[in-house]
């Protein structure tokens, strides 16, 4: 079976003219990790799967998402997910055997690449444990340095 590499989409950079730089945190590219899924942690129905974190910081994530990898079918049809902000919810990193819970805080349509989902992390998480899964998560090529 054919493995098809999935595609990540860029993001606007702050220095972009009409683009308002609003972060509390600087963001760190990293190589993408998947998230095997993103649940509620209201009612735990899943709501998206085979998602990839493609940037960090040390108040939440940055994560693309395909309109094919949304569970609920009402998602797959909209261009926005703006129902989503405000729902709690957990992330399942399977490469990291972790979970990850937090607030989806905005989204935006990226077109054929999908969708960004903002996860601010959850208030409970203390501030050293974010900043050390910041400087964990491995940034773009790091991973293919050390196969080689």
């Amino acid at each position: 079976m054919e493995n098809k590499a999935k595609k990540t989409a860029k993001t606007p950079k702050a220095s972009k003219k009409g683009y308002k730089n609003t972060r509390s945190a600087p963001r760190k590219e990293v190589e993408p990790i998947k998230v095997t899924y993103m649940a509620s942690l209201d009612d735990l129905a899943k709501i998206a799967k085979n998602c990839q974190i493609v940037e960090a910081s040390s108040t939440g994530l940055l994560l693309t998402v395909l309109r094919d990898d949304l569970i609920p079918q009402s998602l797959r049809g909209n261009l926005n997910l703006d129902s989503l902000i405000g729902n709690r919810v957990y992330l399942k990193l399977e490469p990291m055997n972790m979970e990850i819970s937090g607030e989806i805080r905005r989204t935006k349509f990226l077109g054929k690449q999908g969708f960004h989902i903002a996860v601010d992390y959850s208030d409970d998480a203390p501030e050293y444990w974010r900043e050390c899964l910041m400087d964990l998560l491995p940034k773009p090529g790091e991973l293919e340095k050390d196969t080689h």
